[in-house]
């Protein structure tokens, strides 16, 4: 239970052998290749090598890789299969996989040919839309009589506009009587932004008749390349509409007919993905003329695998540690209770190769403060029910998989502490009790009931709360004593226990054992002289060591303030329980009749939904915050690097390797 420990690679290959060898190290999955930009620009390196790679055959596989998507969402669209809720990935045999992928002469022309419909529905689907468009502003014409490619006659001139539709339309008339009387001015049609005019004039008046229009703001409006009237033109448009729409859905069948094809696609899809990550790692390659030069980052556990590899390969290579104080990628290995609760730290920040994997250490304690802040039986069951059957039913992989066995353990943890407070759905079931059978049924907690011993429930926290704290000072001075520094973690770890546990000897040890308050006035002393003489040691001269330790003192209020946050542990389980209540009491208004009953069952199942949903959410953050802020504050050091082996890294096939 630790981060797993790295070593340094360094391999020199023949050309001859490297996309084997590459191909074999992809299958392990345990080498992260590093680049070597650097050696580039070394005096030592530059004049023998130079960076190896193939972007173009990583373009082009980017390329393939973007048309193959575009292919699997359309026929996604149109796959109508039932769904499963998660999405996990097939699995498959590497030997069935090569099988597969020899055959894909099949699969790119299936690809080609959803590529072409789907490019015909587009086409037709942009034909669409400029149809719709051109009726949209044809139908406020759609009253007008003339042809509108009729623009003029031998004397008159014929022009179509709008005006604002604040315009009054009977001063603009009146307006342009006054100027001719050989002028027909007549309003098409108006809505809320315009008013539509056809204008009818003589041609050697026109000039004079768009001068009175200009002070309207009109627009003339031109209806290029259209012949007929608006609504013959608004009916051709429709009928090309209706056909269009049939030409859509025999290419929207025709597409579909393509779906059991989707999973050879997928493999198609996967398939370009390895090879475009083959050619992209080959960037992180250095070459000769001959050779190739590969560095990186193997597991020390793997050590063996890589070198029986290498060696079959007839490789030169060198697996050493790392330099002092040099920073390793990170990967974490723990057992099947801690390994989820990766999960909560990633969310964080990764360890450094310098600190500690806080993962065992944490674990216990989120799993506990999730369950005492949600605390109900009801609750707890339904999460551990759910998280259990999705887990069973669904291959799920990475985070998603690791969140949900967190959420299985925390479930029993919330079932758990839901026993202790005889909390099942709040006091639903004494409810139920008092509204169908008039009785005075009560579930007693095991332990205490939070609603009427809230003060108890809220020195449990505490101590809970010291005991974390603790526990991270702990493995603080365990890193310190690990790093070969035992005195500081005396001085710096030890003291502040002996000084926290005096003064709550002090304070409260007589109503618990008589006469500790007096061995905790002692330690409370000695342990701060110790901090005072101590804390300031780095400091040069008497002095300053000295007003150092006085005021390292100060820091007993940072403990205090820690502890106090402890109090959200009562809060957030008051929290669960007071809401519960009350839906209680909402759903017991109906009384003892059918309406009452129904309306009792349906407000059970929304409140505690409700209930369920916030107060879940609440814990899950709040367990999160007191890890991070007052457990990880004691010793965490974050800003690891993941380690990222060269590996196949599919989307929808979970490539499985046989075993020999």
């Amino acid at each position: 239970m630790a981060i797993v420990k790295m070593k340094k690679i360094s391999t020199i290959g023949l050309s001859s052998i490297k996309s084997s060898l590459i191909k074999e190290l992809m299958d392990l999955g345990v080498v992260e290749i590093s680049a070597q930009d650097s050696k580039l620009t070394d005096p030592e390196w530059i004049s023998y090598v130079k960076k190896d790679g193939n972007e173009v055959e990583v373009l082009d596989c980017d390329a393939k890789i973007s048309k193959i998507n575009e292919v699997l969402n359309s026929l996604e669209k149109y796959d109508k299969s039932k769904k499963p809720m998660f999405f996990t990935r097939k699995s498959i045999s590497s030997k069935d996989f090569e099988n597969a992928i020899s055959e894909l002469s099949k699969t790119e022309e299936n690809v080609a040919k959803v590529l072409d419909m789907n490019k015909s529905f587009n086409e037709l689907s942009s034909e669409e839309n400029k149809i719709e468009t051109a009726i949209l502003s044809l139908k406020p014409w759609a009253s007008y009589e003339i042809p509108l490619e009729l623009t003029e006659t031998k004397y008159t001139s014929i022009f179509t506009g709008v005006v604002p539709n604040i315009v009054d339309v009977e001063k603009l008339k009146s307006d342009l009587r006054e100027k001719t009387d050989r002028c027909i001015a007549n309003l098409v049609g108006s809505d809320k932004d315009q008013h539509y005019f056809s204008i009818i004039c003589l041609i050697k008046e026109k000039d004079d008749v768009y001068e009175i229009l200009k002070q309207y703001g009109f627009n003339t409006v031109a209806f290029k390349d259209l012949k007929g009237t608006a609504a013959q033109n608004i009916v051709q448009y429709e009928n090309n509409l209706k056909e269009i729409s049939e030409n859509k859905s025999e290419v929207e069948k025709n597409i579909t007919d393509y779906v059991p094809y989707k999973e050879q696609i997928q493999l198609f899809y996967d398939y370009l993905v390895i090879e475009r990550d083959k050619n992209k790692i080959l960037g992180n390659l250095l070459n000769t003329d001959s050779t190739f030069y590969i560095e990186g980052w193997i597991p020390e556990v793997s050590k063996e695998q890589i070198e029986n590899v290498l060696n079959k390969h007839q490789c030169w290579f060198e697996i050493y540690e790392p330099e002092e104080g040099e920073q390793t990628p990170i990967a974490m290995q723990n057992n099947s209770f801690t390994q989820p609760f990766e999960a909560i730290t990633e969310l964080y920040s990764l360890p450094s190769s310098s600190n500690i994997d806080p993962t065992p250490y944490m674990a216990p304690f989120y799993c506990l403060f999730f369950g005492l802040m949600l605390a109900d039986v009801g609750y707890g069951l339904i999460m551990a029910a759910a998280t259990y059957m999705v887990l069973k039913k669904f291959k799920l992989e990475g985070s998603i998989q690791k969140l949900m066995k967190v959420f299985f353990y925390c479930g029993i943890s919330t079932a758990f502490w839901g026993v202790m407070f005889g909390s099942w759905f709040g006091d639903a079931i004494p409810a139920a009790a008092r509204l169908l059978f008039n009785s005075d049924f009560t579930v007693k907690p095991l332990w205490l009931n939070p609603m009427e011993q809230p003060m108890t429930l809220l020195i449990v926290s505490f101590v809970f709360g010291i005991i974390h704290l603790f526990t991270g000072m702990a493995v603080k001075a365990h890193i310190l004593i690990r790093d070969g520094n035992p005195l500081d973690a005396l001085f710096d770890i030890g003291f502040w226990y002996g000084l926290i546990i005096g003064l709550i000897l002090l304070l409260f040890g007589n109503t618990v054992i008589p006469g500790s308050g007096q061995i905790g006035k002692w330690m409370s002393i000695i342990f701060a002289l110790g901090l005072v003489l101590t804390q300031g040691r780095a400091k040069k001269n008497i002095a300053g060591k000295l007003i150092s330790g006085v005021l390292s003192l100060y820091n007993i209020t940072s403990y205090l303030s820690d502890v106090l946050s402890y109090s959200r542990l009562l809060a957030l389980g008051l929290a669960t329980g007071v809401v519960s209540s009350v839906m209680s009491i909402l759903g017991s208004m109906g009384g003892r009749n059918v309406f009452g009953i129904l309306l009792f069952v349906v407000v059970m199942i929304i409140g505690h939904t409700f209930n369920f949903a916030i107060n879940a959410l609440g814990a899950f953050v709040h367990a999160a915050r007191l890890q991070y802020v007052e457990f990880f504050g004691k010793f965490y050091e974050g800003g690891g690097e993941p380690f990222k082996p060269f590996t196949k890294k599919t989307k929808y096939n979970r490539i499985i390797k046989e075993e020999i």
